[in-house]
């Protein structure tokens, strides 16, 4: 759904269908009245329809707006970053708490129960929204034969339950053992025990394929089509193979037939996924994002990126608030690369023992004798995979085009580190921030990637690995595909976002005074790139070769950390590795840096989320919870 233009429809449709009728209660979902005695009159018609479609497309991103959106957020930032070694908490020990919680694994914690609460709620909210569309449609083709026609009422349903799915796959990433609902469900108190999960997701995304076209129904892009329902499928396979390795077959073949269908792509550069600039969201690579709006006249800035709007550099940077979300040591120093631009993880097993100093990739603060060839580990210049400064925030280093990142612009470095998170910021030049609402600048309507086609790939390359019909000609080929776009370009000088901050960086780099390109072209070097900048040696090589199974399934795995790092994936695929030693290894090491890691520890109970206490006590039939709690908690 286009932003600026398209999702003005798509967002008003959906809050002119609640106005009207439709009350979703943001907590206690298993306490919402049976969805068929509301307004449905008032809504039966074609327009109703659309608008509670639309209405379960909103539900991707937290609904609630004003309170409890941060659990709920469309990147999964809260539970699919923070806990991973990705990123640490950020802001200051006393703001936002249970995120603390989360990161230190303290699941239990009364605290973290709320932020549990608003996933579970944002979830099944959706399932509700896309169930009651369901049900709507049924209702008024019934009653109105001539209003919504063959084509249009496949299409409808279609992304109705496309969007079902998507939501409890989210579910399951979460919890793993959830209930199912369907548009027959009426009575919600439903049990978790023996759900066959995958098979519903399944055959829902394969009857979603049936009904919908090639193409997004009326142009609208953002909608969901059946190559969307497809690649969504290969993903649930790959997500179930971690459990039924035999998935891993069904996993290959789905994702190749997405792959060989050429309907996606990756975007040319790495600077053109996440991005401000409408010329070029929404193109070839995405295939699930939520879609915000601004300057759309909806007086809060309720439509725009919500539940990322604590993740922006503190005061007195231009965004002013709120300094979450930070990337980690651990996070940053992966980026670092051999020689031959190959990751360190990958081609030194001792690659962060001993780990490196705090701040060691961050340049200094002279940028005279130190900068001529020496730079910052060891007192040589450290090579770093280029996309590092597209992801992460580092002092003296351009922040996209608002200038120089800088130490003032951490809440408190001493309690998450010094880095600030750089994926869902907006361009200066792009005109994507909001202009209403509490601190506006901090708010804009970047895609938020909920599936892209580099992902995709990945999950492919790793079916290519884990399936006996597999290739690792086929896996090194899309890892060497994803690192060549990787190397096509690095951050640039940019420019200030003010007069002030533009003199601070040409004096600080007098080369950025007659180059302020924010992306600069790599140097190709047969099969390295590189390129040298004040503040970075950028390399990037291919793969000579995987001479080995156990050596490509690391080169994927690292390679999924660096493409979709701080992107909410990480998390969950540690958990579907069976990583528990990864994370407590990160731990061991991160807690010389950031002092709360001193007692944290990832335990086997932590497997899996615990199922929000509320909904398990809202679950009760008399007596009985028809809500089991996973184990261990």
């Amino acid at each position: 759904m286009n932003t600026r233009n398209w999702n003005k429809l798509s967002v008003g449709t959906a809050i002119v269908a609640l106005v009207i009728g439709v009350t979703y209660a943001c907590k206690d979902f298993l306490n919402t009245p049976p969805q068929g005695v509301l307004n449905e009159d008032a809504l039966a018609n074609a327009s109703g329809v659309e608008g509670m479609l639309i209405a379960a497309y909103r539900s991707l991103d937290c609904s609630s707006s004003s309170v409890g959106s941060w659990g709920c957020a469309a990147s999964n930032w809260v539970w699919g970053s923070v806990p991973s070694g990705d990123a640490h908490k950020g802001s200051n020990l006393g703001d936002q708490a249970p995120i603390f919680e989360v990161e230190t694994y303290l699941w239990s914690a009364g605290e973290v129960q709320d932020y549990l609460n608003q996933k579970w709620s944002q979830v099944y909210e959706g399932v509700s929204r896309a169930n009651n569309a369901l049900r709507l449609l049924a209702k008024v083709r019934a009653e109105k034969p001539g209003e919504i026609d063959d084509a249009e009422a496949a299409g409808i349903r279609g992304e109705a339950i496309f969007l079902r799915a998507h939501y409890h796959f989210e579910a399951y990433r979460m919890w793993q053992n959830i209930p199912y609902y369907t548009e027959n469900d009426l009575d919600y108190k439903k049990s978790n025990v023996g759900v066959d999960v995958i098979g519903s997701l399944v055959r829902d995304l394969d009857t979603a394929w049936t009904l919908l076209g090639e193409t997004p129904r009326n142009g609208d892009v953002g909608r969901a089509t059946k190559w969307t329902a497809l690649a969504y499928k290969g993903r649930v396979y790959a997500y179930a193979a971690a459990k039924n390795p035999v998935y891993w077959d069904s996993a290959l073949t789905t994702l190749r037939e997405v792959r060989d269908s050429n309907h996606y792509a990756l975007e040319t550069s790495f600077d053109h996924v996440w991005t401000g600039f409408t010329a070029l969201q929404n193109g070839k690579e995405t295939i699930l994002a939520f879609e915000a709006s601004i300057k759309d006249n909806e007086p809060s800035g309720w439509n725009s990126n919500w539940g990322e709007r604590l993740n922006f550099p503190y005061a007195p940077s231009h965004f002013a608030c709120c300094g979450f979300h930070q990337p980690s040591f651990d996070l940053v120093d992966f980026f670092r690369v051999d020689s031959a631009g190959l990751p360190l993880a990958v081609t030194n097993p001792a690659w962060n023992n001993p780990a490196p100093q705090p701040d060691s990739l961050i340049p200094p603060s002279d940028t005279g004798q130190v900068w001529k060839g020496v730079n910052f580990i060891g007192g040589n210049m450290a090579p770093v995979d280029p996309r590092l400064d597209w992801t992460v925030g580092r002092d003296r280093v351009p922040y996209k085009d608002w200038g120089l990142h800088n130490r003032s612009w951490i809440r408190d470095a001493s309690y998450s580190g010094p880095y600030s998170p750089k994926k869902n910021v907006h361009e200066n030049a792009a005109n994507a921030e909001n202009n209403v609402g509490w601190n506006a600048t901090q708010t804009n309507d970047v895609n938020i990637h909920i599936f892209r086609y580099a992902d995709l790939l990945l999950l492919l390359a790793e079916a290519d690995v884990e399936s006996p019909s597999g290739s690792l000609a086929e896996a090194l080929a899309i890892v060497n595909q994803i690192r060549a776009r990787a190397g096509q370009v690095a951050q640039g000088c940019g420019k200030g976002s003010d007069a002030t901050s533009d003199s601070v960086l040409k004096a600080t780099y007098p080369a950025c005074a007659s180059d302020q390109r924010m992306a600069v072209p790599m140097i190709q070097a047969g099969t390295i790139d590189s390129l040298r900048e004040p503040w970075a040696l950028y390399r990037i090589g291919l793969y000579p070769s995987f001479p080995t199974q156990a050596y490509a399934r690391a080169a994927i795995r690292y390679e999924r950390r660096l493409e979709l790092a701080m992107e909410g994936q990480h998390f969950f695929d540690l958990r579907r590795w069976g990583s528990d030693t990864t994370l407590n290894t990160y731990v061991g090491v991160e807690r010389n840096r950031i002092p709360y890691f001193a007692g944290a520890v990832f335990a086997p109970r932590n497997a899996l989320y615990p199922i929000p206490a509320i909904q398990i006590e809202l679950s009760k039939v008399g007596t009985q919870d028809m809500l089991v709690q996973n184990p261990g908690w």
